[in-house]
Order: structure tokens, then C-alpha cells, then sequence
């Protein structure tokens, strides 16, 4: 398969070999499990935080099908961040470690989708929607976060950038993962958002899933 036409970079070293669809099914049942066993209204616990991250902890373990090399590994480290993370938001004292985890995880995934194709024309889009929400956002932010936050915010965006250019899974992924930011910091600094937990959690398992897919290049998944 030619590389160009999934948008990856030449040398990306991603697997070729298509997983089983069954083989995500840890994955969903974990997600089950979360939806099933969430209570908004339960105190942040151990197990609570431990049922959170379990469906990003399952694709990580997922990617040990593929052997994509280097790109591989490293979307396996982006996404034990992004777990790190998921414990770290169920504490409120905790939230700025969280952000930093998921700050190093946007980081990783932006290496993981490389340079190229560059699109430059991307940029100002994603730079005008993200001024005009951070607008409306910073003057709920409490004066610690601004910097913390603003931070997270290059790298989500630049991510985003990223995971558009490469287009097919990695596009939707990092779709899907900057909506969900927007949500959480919508329904956490602005105001409460109708089901917003379970929008947040389900548009951000959605994109981690998208984006742990894009570690294979075949444009299907076999059902069996």
C-alpha cells in the first residue's frame, strides 16, 4: 500500500497487518463497565479511578498485535499518559498533574503522527476556533490554571493539526479528542452541561480508540 494515500509520513513504521475487531473487545466491555458503574454523585476512589482508565489501559495493551516499531511504542506511552491522567482528574487537588500527563500525551501523539503532510492551511481554522473558545473560557479560569491550561492547549491544538493532515483514523481521533476537551472544559469552568460526564467520556474514548487504530495502516478491520 502506498503510504501517500493514508496520509502517512514516508517513514512511518506503523503495522500493515489488520487486528481482529474481536480483539477490541476488552476494550468495549471496559467502556461497559465504566458507563454501568459511574456514579457522578460517589466520591473520588481508587477503584473509581482504576474502572476510569481501564479502557485506555486496554488499547495500550491492544497494540502489542502490532509491530509497528518506534510510532507504535510510542502511541503505547502516549496512551499510559493518557490513563495516568483519567486518575489524576478523578481528584480535584490532582487536576493540574492530570493536565500535565495529558499535556506529555498530546505530545506524543503529535510525534506519532509526524510532519507530513504538512497542510499549513489547517492551521488558521483550528487557530480561530480555538482563540474564540479560549475567549470564552479564560475568564472562568481560576489565575493558577491559565498558564497550565494555555500550555495544554498548544499541544491539543497542534495535535489536532497533526491528526487532520494525516487524515482517516488519526483525523477523526483527534476530532474526537479535542471535542472532548472542549466539553470537560465547558462543563467544568463555564457551566454544568446536560449528560456532560458521560458526552466527555464517551467522545474521549471514542477518539482514543480512533487514534490507537491509526497505529495500523489497512483501511479495514477483520471481523473475525
Amino acid at each position: 500500500m502506498d503510504a501517500r494515500k493514508e496520509g502517512l509520513p514516508r517513514n512511518a513504521r506503523f503495522s500493515a497487518q489488520q487486528p481482529s475487531l474481536v480483539s477490541l473487545t476488552p476494550f468495549f466491555l471496559a467502556c461497559a463497565t465504566y458507563f454501568l458503574l459511574w456514579d457522578p454523585e460517589g466520591p473520588p476512589s481508587w477503584v473509581g479511578a482504576l474502572v476510569k482508565c481501564l479502557p485506555v489501559l486496554t488499547l495500550a495493551g491492544f497494540l502489542q498485535s502490532s509491530s509497528g516499531g518506534a510510532r507504535t511504542a510510542a502511541l503505547q506511552v502516549a496512551l499510559l499518559f493518557s490513563a495516568l491522567g483519567d486518575v489524576c482528574l478523578i481528584w480535584p487537588q490532582a487536576f493540574l498533574w492530570g493536565v500535565l500527563a495529558f499535556t506529555q500525551a498530546q505530545l506524543l501523539y503529535i510525534w506519532v503522527f509526524g510532519i507530513r503532510p504538512l497542510r499549513l492551511g489547517l492551521l488558521l481554522p483550528i487557530l480561530l476556533v480555538s482563540l474564540l473558545f479560549f475567549g470564552v473560557l479564560l475568564p472562568h479560569l481560576p489565575p493558577d490554571m491559565v498558564l497550565p491550561l494555555t500550555a495544554y492547549g498548544l499541544a491539543l491544538n497542534t495535535m489536532l493539526w497533526r491528526g487532520l493532515a494525516r487524515g482517516g483514523r488519526a483525523c477523526w481521533g483527534a476530532t474526537l479528542f479535542a471535542i472532548s476537551d472542549a466539553l470537560l472544559a465547558w462543563n467544568t469552568f463555564i457551566q454544568p452541561l446536560a449528560h456532560g460526564r458521560l458526552l466527555v467520556m464517551a467522545t474521549y474514548y471514542a477518539a482514543q480508540v480512533f487514534i490507537t487504530l491509526s497505529a495500523f495502516q489497512g483501511r479495514r478491520l477483520k471481523t473475525n
